[in-house]
């Protein structure tokens, strides 16, 4: 029994030294697996470092608390060394100015594009923060360009416009001067004199503020409040031409960002010219509304629209259909629009009137970078 029950121990051990050697043979194997898992994560990590530290735009890491993780030279050159462990919303009011542009932001003479991406399994952010400022530079001398080609290329057509009311304005003047014309002659020479000169002013004054674009200013503004201005302003014409005007507030508390006079001028701008289209007894319709970020005001009429054939051409400088028209008001409108960060839209069918619809990002006071 006794050789017996130690020929079976001998047989165990043997048994569990092969399973040790297999086991030590498996463990290796396992172990070269992870070591070279190990090294191509490492290399892959210093990959990705040095790519982000060759990149020109900024990456900041955020953790779910929107505390700053990890930064990226580029985002240290713009914002500072100290940025790890600091709030993100800290930085942003310490640093960042908002733009009239929704995602755009300045940082002193610089302007940053800021774009987030969410982090689902940590439950934070990523954010690529890059530098637009020469992009910006170069969308304004590109605008100025355009402008001054536009210029350029109705110079003709401006000094044609110049020349006529100037032309009817000397030779009502020149009727003043005449002897014997009646006291009732006189007063009516000089009142059309007087609207000659003032058509001339107010030629004047569209083309130089469409030669140097209107300046943005940083006014705060409720959108109902403009939309209420507007219509008060145009509401005894309205009247004069025997139209029906009626407004629709759903403006929602939306507040605007930018130059209350260029945004008032360019609602003006659209009501006038909806009023100049639509014969008495018409109706024109003016409505702000709320969509989400953007806020939009339309201008629609009871007119006969505006052909197909014209609506590319609508918004081009000095081009009208009106023989007292400058040609400017809708191109204005426009620029002041783009200007804010937004545009305006026609929407016409045939004798169905049209519809001007301006669109524009809300102020980042109702629209902000989450902090």
């Amino acid at each position: 029994m006794f050789n017996q029950v130690s020929a079976e121990l001998t047989q165990a051990y043997e048994a569990l030294q092969t399973r040790v050697t297999s086991l030590t043979n498996e463990l290796a194997i396992a172990n070269g697996e992870l070591r070279r898992q190990y090294q191509e994560k490492e290399a892959l990590s210093e990959r990705l470092s040095s790519l982000l530290d060759a990149l020109p735009a900024g990456v900041v890491l955020l953790d779910a608390a929107a505390v700053v993780v990890a930064v990226n030279p580029a985002a240290m050159a713009m914002f500072g060394a100290d940025m790890a462990g600091r709030h993100w919303g800290d930085i942003v009011r310490a640093s960042l100015e908002p733009t009239l542009t929704v995602g755009e932001w300045s940082l002193g003479n610089r302007r940053l594009s800021i774009a987030e991406s969410m982090l689902p399994s940590a439950g934070g952010k990523i954010l690529l923060v890059h530098d637009v400022t020469t992009a910006h530079q170069m969308k304004s001398e590109l605008e100025r360009s355009q402008r001054l080609a536009a210029m350029g290329e109705m110079a003709a057509s401006l000094a044609h416009q110049l020349r006529t009311p100037l032309a009817a304005a000397l030779l009502y003047t020149s009727n003043l001067g005449q002897p014997g014309v009646a006291d009732e002659a006189r007063a009516k020479f000089s009142e059309k004199a007087t609207g000659q000169l003032r058509r001339l002013e107010r030629l004047i004054q569209d083309v130089l503020l469409f030669a140097r674009g209107e300046s943005i200013g940083r006014d705060r503004m409720a959108a109902s409040e403009l939309l209420a201005e507007a219509a008060q302003t145009v509401e005894p014409l309205m009247r004069e031409h025997a139209l029906g005007f009626e407004v629709d507030d759903a403006c929602d508390s939306a507040v605007l960002i930018g130059s209350r006079k260029a945004l008032f001028g360019a609602l003006v701008n659209l009501l006038e010219n909806a009023m100049q289209a639509t014969p008495a007894g018409g109706k024109i319709y003016l409505s702000g509304r709320r969509q989400g970020d953007l806020l939009s005001f339309a201008v629609r009429d009871s007119g006969p629209g505006v052909p197909a054939a014209m609506q590319a051409r609508i918004f081009e400088p000095f081009f009208t259909t009106k023989g007292q028209g400058t040609g400017l008001g809708l191109a204005i409108a426009v620029g002041v629009a783009r200007a804010h960060g937004g545009a305006i839209e026609l929407l016409s069918e045939p004798e169905r009137g049209a519809e001007f619809v301006m669109t524009l990002p809300l102020g980042q006071a109702d629209n902000e970078v989450d902090d």
